[in-house]
């Protein structure tokens, strides 16, 4: 049997039922293990008492082991207090309406039902605006006004299952406000996004915090990149292919930069440009009280 030569601190070796060994010169001492002792080290827990809830820095193998507990003691939580102290947030990729991928609602629906959240940010993008783009068009492309109708209507139900969302805006949300800014149009003539996009209770915005987290776009620097310019954790779209959380830990405080993928179908004509990219992440994100970052794939199986 192979056996994996690592350096463990007493609490692992604990954690694994080893027979502690004194530090060495270099350290922690070194052990032997075989691949169960190496596979179960993924589970290793780091508790830190935190209100009514234990909070667990895990390696990323073993998110799944402790959410049921998070998830069993929030919901003690809000049957004794009435609501959550803090938010359980949904965040949802690049839609890029009407050439949103079929299923990715229903995904994101049951994500918000697993995760027992309570708060939903669509991270921009909701429509593609592909008729009025800077980049070249297809010829064959609808018109502006079919492809906005087209839009609307698949938005509506996104509106349905999530009435209340803070949206965040993307570069193609922009692109019609940049045109009537390009044709000097003052702004008193154009209507609102709620307005057009027929959500009168959606919240459009650059940018927002909930928990000590930003939200954004991802417009100039992807999550991680932001998150250690500010010192904040952050979650950020934009970047169709990007699906990942890296943790920044500092003697004080820890701060993650999440990001969440993308809802696109990449088959539509819209999305042609990105033939010879890298494959999207089709997924969405959670962040659990702004401590816990689970980026979550779709299975498109």
């Amino acid at each position: 049997m192979k056996e994996y030569k690592k350096r463990l601190n007493d609490a692992k070796a604990e954690f694994l039922g080893l027979d502690l060994k004194p530090q060495t010169l270099h350290g922690n001492a070194k052990y032997c293990l075989d691949k169960n002792q190496y596979e179960k080290l993924k589970f290793f827990k780091v508790e830190k008492s935190k209100t009514d809830l234990d909070w667990r820095r895990l390696s990323a193998g073993g998110f799944e082991v402790i959410l049921e507990d998070i998830l069993e003691n929030e919901k003690k939580s809000s049957k004794t207090n009435g609501i959550l102290d803090k938010s359980n947030v949904l965040v949802i990729g690049d839609l890029h309406e009407p050439f949103c991928l079929d299923g990715y609602l229903e995904f994101c629906q049951d994500t918000y039902k697993k995760y027992n959240c309570n708060k939903v940010v669509f991270i921009g993008d909701v429509i593609d605006n592909h008729y009025s783009s800077y980049h070249e068009t297809d010829s064959d492309a609808l018109g502006g006004g079919d492809e906005l109708t087209l839009a609307v209507n698949k938005l509506s139900r996104w509106y349905k299952a999530f009435p209340v969302a803070d949206v965040m805006l993307g570069n193609h949300d922009l692109i019609i406000a940049r045109k009537a800014q390009s044709g000097a149009i003052p702004k008193k003539w154009i209507k609102t996004y709620k307005e057009v996009l027929e959500t009168p209770k959606w919240n459009f915005v650059d940018e927002i915090v909930i928990d000590d987290v930003l939200y954004h776009h991802g417009i100039g620097s992807k999550a991680h990149v932001k998150a250690v310019k500010n010192m904040v954790s952050t979650v950020g779209g934009h970047h169709h292919t990007d699906f990942y959380v890296m943790w920044y830990v500092g003697k004080t405080r820890r701060i993650f930069g999440m990001q969440v993928g993308c809802g696109i179908d990449i088959k539509s004509y819209a999305m042609a440009y990105g033939k010879w990219f890298p494959k999207p992440a089709i997924g969405c994100g959670v962040v659990l009280e702004g401590d816990v970052a689970i980026p979550i794939l779709m299975d498109l199986k």
